[in-house]
């Protein structure tokens, strides 16, 4: 329930990159030779993604905010409060309206179903139905997710609390992000040419 809408919309138009980029964290090392190429190339692009978040000084700098609360859940917190922003903000990224788009996202699943592992298979009935992609653009939204964040780790993250601090640092944490998206924008359209 972390950043997909970041991943799925950092995937271009092409969907078996976005349904690779979208599984990636459900398929361990190299299990994924199998997949047609595409997808293959979309958990690697979510793995290069990835890398480049957690060395990137903005967020380094948005995950200190959150540190002394939430320890090493901080980056995951920062995941899923930075996928708001995108939501929130989403007309400044796409002319596509973002339920269109969020429903859009929901076929290619359902028309690539068979290639999903288990876990995504078990989960993508409650995320279509919750919509969660869309309700990530909204404070009820978010909350939800950081609440069933915080059931996943058996309420040792402490997670459902971070809607405080979102609330606390709404305005600094939109400029970390509206500053490190676009850096990740740029990264990652050179990265899908190197691929």
């Amino acid at each position: 329930m972390m950043n997909f809408l970041a991943h799925i919309y950092l995937s271009d138009e092409n969907e078996q990159i976005k349904i690779g980029n979208f599984i990636a964290d459900s398929i361990k090392g190299n299990n994924y030779t199998h997949l047609p190429d595409e997808i293959q190339k979309g958990i690697k692009l979510h793995r290069e993604i990835d890398h480049f978040t957690d060395t990137h000084k903005i967020v380094r700098k948005s995950k200190r905010r959150l540190h002394e609360r939430y320890n090493h859940y901080d980056g995951v917190i920062i995941d899923i409060l930075y996928d708001h922003y995108l939501a929130k903000n989403w007309p400044s990224y796409s002319n596509i309206p973002l339920k269109e788009y969020t429903q859009n996202f929901y076929s290619i699943l359902h028309k690539n179903f068979d290639l999903l592992p288990d876990n995504v298979k078990k989960m993508m009935p409650y995320m279509i139905q919750d919509d969660w992609l869309y309700n990530y653009g909204n404070l009820n939204g978010i909350e939800k997710v950081l609440q069933g964040m915080n059931r996943r780790t058996k309420h040792k993250s402490q997670m459902h609390m971070a809607i405080e601090d979102l609330k606390l640092h709404y305005e600094i944490l939109k400029e970390d992000f509206e500053s490190f998206f676009q850096d990740l924008i740029t990264f990652t359209n050179a990265k899908l040419k190197e691929l």
